[in-house]
């Protein structure tokens, strides 16, 4: 992908994200995201891991997190994460479509400002079909689209229906 030739492009993502942390709270966008201690989460397109920290106290002990990312160094960055915090319940995988999860495994997947930036969004969808369970639900934010665009795009391939629309986050359920 020609986006990896680079790393100087995900650092300037990553400090960004930095302060946007600072000053919005990834905290806010998690309280419309029905986590449960116990959950299998999917944060597919992690980046540089903002969501982490806290998806692997929402789960707890007996859930896990999975941080997807196609790029090395966002891998990179979030194994340096799990292994400060000592994050036992987290897992970093590298992959662009595929995951290797087991099918029907997941509880929740969060796809967050990345659909935009995804080489083949349609593989993507239906990866996260299959590893969601029967009652999974896909958390989905994209600053980079528009609502009806949004609904649009996760909807056509019949994958996935429409639950609500919260504040900052759509909720979508298998069909």
């Amino acid at each position: 992908m020609d986006r990896f030739k680079s790393g100087l492009h995900f650092y300037f993502h990553a400090c960004f994200f930095k302060l946007r942390d600072l000053f919005f709270s990834r905290a806010l966008i998690l309280e419309e995201v029905p986590i449960k201690p116990g959950f299998q989460v999917v944060d597919y397109g992690c980046g540089p891991g903002s969501y982490i920290t806290l998806l692997a106290g929402m789960v707890g002990e007996t859930g896990r997190v999975y941080a997807v990312d196609a790029h090395p160094l966002a891998i990179k960055k979030v194994s340096g994460i799990i292994a400060k915090k000592n994050l036992k319940n987290v897992t970093a995988l590298r992959s662009d479509c595929r995951t290797e999860l087991p099918d029907n495994s997941i509880d929740v997947v969060l796809l967050y400002d990345v659909f935009h930036a995804l080489d083949d969004s349609d593989g993507v969808l239906k990866e996260l079909y299959r590893v969601l369970k029967a009652d999974g639900i896909l958390s989905f934010q994209d600053h980079r689209m528009k609502d009806d665009e949004i609904v649009y795009e996760l909807t056509k391939a019949r994958y996935f229906q429409l639950l609500k629309k919260g504040k900052k986050t759509y909720t979508f359920q298998k069909i």
